[in-house]
């Protein structure tokens, strides 16, 4: 298994994360966990979930850094096991930020 996961986000809200030390997506409060994909997912994401945006960074995220949860968890509506951290993501287990 790899020891980096990814996160796509806004700049934005990256830069909110900076401030408060941490990042937070709504999902976080919606379904207990932030989103995230492996490699190989973050293509299928981009384009089922932000076709047409603009302003986005992807996350690379060091998992040995995560200071909460990290669990993968089946979704059956693409049929394949996705990460999620159940809690906010330290801003020192980001180790690159890269403009999408």
């Amino acid at each position: 298994m790899s020891s980096i996961i990814y996160h796509v986000t806004t700049k934005q809200e990256w830069e909110i994360a900076l401030q408060n030390g941490f990042y937070e997506a709504p999902s976080l409060q919606l379904e207990g966990f932030i989103h995230c994909s492996k490699a190989e997912q973050v293509q299928g994401v981009l384009e089922r979930y932000f076709t047409g945006k603009t302003d986005l960074v992807k996350l690379v995220i060091d998992i040995s850094k995560l200071k909460n949860k990290l669990q993968f968890d089946f979704s059956p509506s693409v049929n394949e096991e996705f990460p999620h951290v159940y809690g906010t993501i330290n801003i020192d287990a980001v180790i690159e930020i890269q403009n999408i």
